[in-house]
């Protein structure tokens, strides 16, 4: 049995890695941590839990940590996974971090977007976590940047088709609508019922934190820079996102058939992704609770543009479903252990 810790248990993804992986038939979760719940057991903070019994939250020391898991799951905000990921891996543990303190490459492009980076010297080690696209490289890493949200919704259905050039890396559109547990289970006024329930607003328009790490996977994808219109809203549902994508045809004459053949063939290999066949569209509420991602295309021949759409459950295949992926392929298992659920519907 592999034993893994969480540091920084108590949140919307800290609770899901739980949820998952107490059906998982190779992990013992053997720490939990959490300053604001130290001492109290899992299943008081979470009735749900049963499986955990027994088992308390206790302080995020990396010291105390290291002896106790081989690997790590560090589900603390950015800036705080840099002050721990260091010393996990120093003591010998093979991390997955769900922060954003090592999705981005390029230092001086982390500082613009975040802050001053405090581990620098791992972020050419650092792993970017989509196993549909880097897989065996994940397999070996000691590192893996667990990708955001909203970029795994954009990223299965848009980097197999800028890899064949079917698509034109200008002029990229990505509209994404995410369910109120991605802004966490922390206290705020934009997240509370009353000012969720009935709205559906856009938040952070061109400026989201998600759009260089977009925008350096796209580039990885199509071989030259690309720069894109990426606009979140917050739609009044629980978890799930649903992005929808314009993206101009690099060849006159492309039909929806071609697209989905494409994306088809990239996939195929991939458990958890479904391309679905010509006039079927996605619907967020068939992913809700699954690893899964689904995807649908149409080109309109009227603007030579193709319209992607994807669906996921932002806390599952966005977070941490697929960290349990990556950390599969850490191990040397079957990259569905622990993961072959399906969707709650409804």
């Amino acid at each position: 049995m592999l034993k893994v810790a969480i540091v920084g248990g108590s949140g919307y993804t800290g609770l899901e890695l739980l949820r998952l992986l107490a059906r998982h038939p190779e992990v013992r979760v053997t720490a939990i941590t959490s300053r604001r719940y130290e001492g109290r057991e899992v299943t008081e903070v979470f009735p749900s839990l049963q499986p955990y019994r027994g088992l308390a939250f206790t302080a995020p020391e990396p010291a105390a940590l290291a002896g106790q898991a081989e690997f790590f799951f560090t589900a603390v905000p950015h800036q705080a996974a840099m002050k721990v990921v260091p010393g996990l891996l120093a003591a010998g543990g093979r991390v997955v971090d769900l922060s954003a303190d090592f999705r981005l490459r390029d230092r001086q492009t982390y500082e613009a977007w975040y802050q001053a980076h405090e581990a620098p010297e791992l972020l050419d080690e650092a792993v970017y976590g989509l196993p549909e696209v880097y897989g065996p490289r994940i397999a070996a890493a000691r590192l893996v940047a667990n990708p955001g949200c909203y970029p795994t919704s954009a990223l299965l259905p848009l980097v197999p088709l800028l890899r064949e050039g079917l698509v034109a890396p200008e002029g990229l559109v990505i509209d994404s609508k995410s369910g109120a547990s991605g802004a966490g289970r922390g206290a705020s006024l934009a997240t509370a019922f009353c000012e969720v329930n009935e709205a559906f607003r856009a938040y952070k328009v061109g400026e989201h934190r998600h759009t260089p790490e977009i925008e350096q996977e796209l580039s990885a994808a199509a071989g030259r820079p690309v720069v894109v219109n990426f606009t979140p809203h917050l739609v009044p549902v629980s978890r799930g996102i649903f992005t929808t994508i314009y993206a101009d045809l690099a060849r006159p004459g492309t039909g929806t058939a071609e697209i989905l053949a494409c994306l088809e063939a990239f996939h195929r290999p991939h458990p958890f992704v479904t391309v679905l066949p010509e006039g079927t569209l996605p619907n967020v509420l068939h992913v809700r609770g699954g690893n899964a991602c689904h995807i649908g295309a149409r080109v309109d021949p009227r603007t030579g543009r193709v319209i992607l759409l994807s669906v996921i459950d932002n806390l599952v295949k966005g977070a941490a479903g697929q960290a349990i992926q990556n950390l599969n392929l850490m191990a040397g298992l079957d990259p569905a252990s622990g993961l072959d659920i399906t969707g709650l519907c409804p």
